[in-house]
């Protein structure tokens, strides 16, 4: 029985590991630029009290190079000094501009609008939404609007290096990359527009013009706070290829700074992602078969063998003790390549069944939370659950 259950686990941790080191050769760097003739880019950043951070962005921004673009920045009612700190850089520098959002509309949520609005504010033929505390590199922008063009796509995104400091931080955010490699067949995703397989990232979106507003743009996904997925199912339902690329080098971002506010910002979302009604018992039974079981399966055989003093061959348990062994091998092993490819703190490696824990805690917590009818409040805004 007990090895019967250690095989079992190590199923489960065998299907994201051989996803991840596949998908692994195919989430690549976008080539760097070789056409002199890139479209120009409107590099679009939606900001609501934004400003200890608006200033960083820019400054990254302005030092793109191998593509014209322009600078827009939507500030979305804030009730600090973002407005100012825009239109100082404004007024020395032409290549930036402060746009005011108008006020938000019922049925909306606060990001998307201001997107919308600067989509419809932008006068290039690419438009690159940008999240404020994304910092990007000077040839980031010039070589996704290359790998735009190159495979013939409607929509490219990529996942910046995430910058951790807390606890929660380095524990959580990781493992964004392990689901998204272990999980995301790339290769079916690159064959079709099934919308199925659409995956993106908020913090970097580019696009074309004309394909953006052929679809309905974000005014097609109003009402989510998950764009990063729903954005890219938009493109894909009307057609459109879209593509992913990794920018550990290209850009990074410190998207929160303290537990709190990785708590409610993992959960404002699960319920469109992991924490959907019809995927979450799934989810969570593979990711606790294959990621969590095989730890605590070999440190409890471990236990009892060192406290029954008698050798592991005369309990007859040396068939589970290596299937766990194994299985606790393959659920680390793409957490390890994940620490070292994409800059990731070695404190959640090590922690990876907590890990998984905590991500799951979060995701249960946000379906409890939309199933009583619970707001969720983000940016100073609360938005009533579905």
């Amino acid at each position: 029985m007990i090895a019967a259950v250690a095989g079992f686990a190590a199923i489960c941790a065998l299907v994201p590991a051989v996803m991840f080191l596949v998908n692994l050769t195919r989430y690549l760097p976008p080539p760097h630029v070789t056409s002199q003739t890139l479209p120009a880019v409107s590099i679009l950043i939606p900001a609501r009290n934004e400003a200890l951070a608006i200033e960083g962005a820019l400054r990254h921004a302005l030092a793109s190079r191998d593509v014209d673009f322009e600078i827009v920045v939507m500030d979305d009612c804030s009730s600090d000094d973002t407005a100012a700190v825009v239109a100082e850089l404004a007024d020395r520098d032409p290549r930036v501009r402060l746009e005011q959002a108008p006020a938000l509309p019922p049925g909306w949520n606060g990001k998307q609008h201001a997107c919308w609005a600067l989509a419809q504010a932008a006068r290039n033929p690419l438009l690159c939404f940008v999240d404020a505390d994304v910092r990007l590199e000077p040839d980031c922008v010039a070589r996704m609007a290359q790998f735009l063009q190159a495979g013939n796509n409607g929509l490219v995104s990529g996942f910046p290096r995430q910058v951790t400091g807390t606890f929660l931080e380095w524990m959580l955010l990781p493992l964004i990359h392990f689901v998204l490699l272990g999980f995301l067949p790339i290769a079916r995703m690159r064959s079709g527009t099934d919308p199925s397989f659409a995956a993106g990232c908020g913090q970097f979106f580019l696009m074309r013009r004309e394909d953006y507003f052929a679809c309905g743009g974000h005014s097609g996904i109003k009402r989510t706070m998950h764009d990063g997925l729903r954005l890219p199912r938009l493109f894909r339902e009307a057609g459109f290829r879209t593509d992913l690329a990794d920018l550990t080098n290209l850009a990074r971002c410190r998207m929160y700074t303290s537990a709190a506010q990785v708590w409610s910002g993992l959960a404002k979302n699960a319920t469109e992602g992991l924490g959907a009604p019809a995927r979450i018992v799934p989810i969570t039974f593979l990711l606790l078969a294959g990621q969590v079981a095989p730890y605590a399966l070999l440190l409890a055989m471990l236990a009892a063998s060192f406290s029954a003093h008698t050798g592991l061959a005369e309990k007859g348990k040396v068939l589970p003790l290596l299937l766990s062994a194994v299985a606790v091998l393959l659920a680390w092993l793409p957490r390890i390549l994940a620490g070292r490819r994409f800059k990731q703190s070695w404190r959640g490696v090590l922690l990876h069944p907590l890990g998984i824990v905590l991500l799951l805690s979060i995701q249960w917590y946000a379906l409890l939370r939309k199933v009583r009818g619970g707001a969720v409040s983000w940016k100073d805004r609360a938005y009533a659950g579905d």
